[in-house]
């Protein structure tokens, strides 16, 4: 692994750093999700961007309380990897990941937290449980296609579990979305899915 600088952003150079996964702070995705990143960051977000020698931007995690978390998740005294990504390929698998983990681990323990805890899938936008178990993550508790992976740094330490989303399925007939300002990339998905629907 190269040199490599940790940027952490807030909402004072949110639009310098920018939000790593969404760069055109022109974008309606990105103000969106500055929107949102600026509220969170209240209630403990954190966001480190990765960047190489030449200044250039290699991967970035998010993580806040398991508390505040935006995920169908339920816990207490733990950090939450809410988003980890590494881009392009060529800067995979060279321990860039694993230092990102390791900042929210560094964090957690400054905090007196319990552990730190993330959910991973073989699904699109979502980090490989592999990242994880080679970090010392567990299982903690698994549904679908979904891994709630737990790292404890106590006895004390509760491992987290996953809220039963589907429960609330009833409350909704017919094709619904929901989808929070979290991600710049859902309006753009939104969008797409809205003109395919019209199209067919």
């Amino acid at each position: 692994m190269k040199d490599v600088k940790i940027v952490d952003v807030n909402p004072q150079n949110v639009e310098k750093e920018t939000l790593f996964c969404i760069k055109d702070v022109m974008k309606p995705g990105f103000q969106c999700k500055k929107e949102w990143f600026n509220e969170r960051y209240a209630e403990g977000l954190r966001m480190n961007i990765l960047k190489d020698q030449d200044g250039k931007m290699i991967g970035f995690i998010e993580y806040i309380p398991i508390e505040e978390a935006w995920r169908p998740i339920d816990g207490i005294d733990l950090l939450f990897i809410h988003c980890m990504y590494i881009y392009p390929n060529k800067n995979k698998n060279l321990g860039n990941g694993s230092q990102l983990i390791k900042i929210v681990e560094n964090t957690a323990r400054e905090q007196g937290k319990s552990g730190i805890c993330t959910v991973a899938s073989k699904g699109s936008w979502m980090a490989d449980k592999r990242i994880f178990e080679k970090n010392g993550f567990t299982l903690a508790d698994h549904k679908g296609r979904f891994d709630l992976l737990f790292k404890s740094f106590n006895k004390k330490a509760i491992p987290p579990s996953f809220i039963d989303w589907t429960a609330k399925q009833a409350n909704y007939t017919g094709w619904n979305l929901l989808y929070a300002d979290q991600c710049p990339w859902h309006e753009k998905a939104v969008n797409a899915l809205q003109e395919v629907a019209a199209e067919y």
